[in-house]
């Protein structure tokens, strides 16, 4: 392919899919990492580069922006799921889903670039009722009037073989003969990987996408309850759910946000929860009706 793609955020879940997707479209690009011995593991897909940045500044942007050309293609894939409590939003979402964005834009601009796409989450908001959801809306305010060839992408929760919500849920009932659930009737479209990372994919090549936002959602709308019960079956397990009241579900939250190690929901997740994360009624599908994919169903992963 003529354009080379710089993929901001290219480590985690999402990011390696679209990585290897991107090197079998024949598409070379450049992967950041802050992490040196990340570098080996990125060059194992096709077509990819691991290039080692110390921290995201714009000077550090600049210079990675310096060895693209007019006609590449910028992909910004970070995000957070936590952060501490501030307002309109803590520091590490202002940080990864506001500031950085904005960066990256100025960067390109300086540097004569044009090709954005944004990773932003279905039902992002700048009155929302979460921060994650605010921050995410604040920066799809940012994005909307950069003056770029930008498109954003708006997500429901992804799952994937090496997907953190799926899984997570799998690695809890493994020890747990029952799962006490806070939101278990909060809607959701799960969205599989494949179809997100095509999509931006397809993008690349679409200028009927820029300056356009699409929501991503698979084919079904299921409940937490559903979700979670998925998960066991994808264990091989039989566990009871027990729904939990909402008072006792933000309790539930704030414990789980104060214990040590990784956090596995805070209460922030919690009001995030409170927004039915579906596409809007009537609303086209983007990944059949503009992307000409067939979403794939959650039960895909069992295949």
């Amino acid at each position: 392919m003529e354009e080379r793609v710089l993929l901001i955020g290219g480590t985690g879940f999402v990011g390696t899919s679209l990585s290897k997707s991107l090197g079998n479209q024949g598409f070379h690009h450049y992967v950041p990492t802050r992490n040196n011995a990340q570098i080996p593991i990125i060059e194992q897909n096709l077509l990819a580069k691991g290039i080692y940045v110390n921290e995201y500044t714009s000077a550090s942007l600049n210079e990675l922006f310096k060895t693209l050309t007019p006609k590449d293609v910028v992909i910004n894939l970070v995000g957070v799921l936590h952060s501490s409590h501030g307002v309109p939003y803590g520091s590490e979402f202002a940080k990864a889903h506001v500031e950085l964005p904005k960066m990256i834009m100025a960067a390109m601009k300086q540097n004569g670039l044009r090709r954005y796409i944004h990773m932003s989450a279905l039902g992002a908001d700048v009155n929302g009722p979460s921060m994650y959801l605010r921050s995410k809306g604040a920066a799809e305010e940012l994005v909307k009037s950069c003056g770029l060839d930008w498109t954003i992408f708006r997500p429901s929760v992804i799952f994937g073989s090496q997907d953190k919500f799926i899984n997570m849920f799998g690695q809890l009932l493994k020890y747990a003969p029952f799962m006490p659930l806070a939101g278990a009737q909060q809607l959701f479209q799960p969205v599989a990987v494949k179809n997100v990372t095509e999509s931006f994919i397809a993008a690349i090549s679409m200028p009927q996408t820029i300056h356009q936002s699409y929501d991503l959602a698979g084919p079904k709308v299921l409940s937490l309850r559903q979700i979670v019960e998925f998960a066991a079956k994808k264990k091989g397990l039989r566990r009871s759910i027990l729904p939990l009241p909402q008072w006792i579900g933000y309790l539930q939250a704030l414990f789980l946000e104060k214990l040590p190690g990784p956090t596995i929901m805070s209460r922030d997740n919690f009001y995030s929860m409170k927004v039915p994360n579906i596409l809007p009624l009537e609303q086209p599908n983007a990944i059949q009706e503009v992307f000409g994919m067939e979403p794939l169903p959650l039960e895909s992963l069992l295949k």
